[in-house]
């Protein structure tokens, strides 16, 4: 006999994966080996006379955990 179909259980928040990825500065993006486009933003922004900035959120370094 075959088994009922049944819904499936909801994935739990917990079980879900998350990314994150380290911030880095202005000087970071600009000896970066393999430039991104939002780095380069990012330092370009920096230049200016005044600016202020906390980082900018790198790609390279992003990694999964569960």
């Amino acid at each position: 006999m075959a088994k009922a179909k049944g819904k499936k259980a909801p994935a739990l928040k917990s079980d879900k994966l998350r990314v994150s990825m380290k911030l880095v500065t202005s000087d970071v993006c600009e000896r970066c080996k393999t430039p991104c486009t939002r780095g380069m933003d990012y330092a370009a922004r920096m230049r200016t006379d005044g600016a202020v900035g906390k980082g900018v959120p790198c790609i390279l370094t992003r990694h999964t955990s569960s």
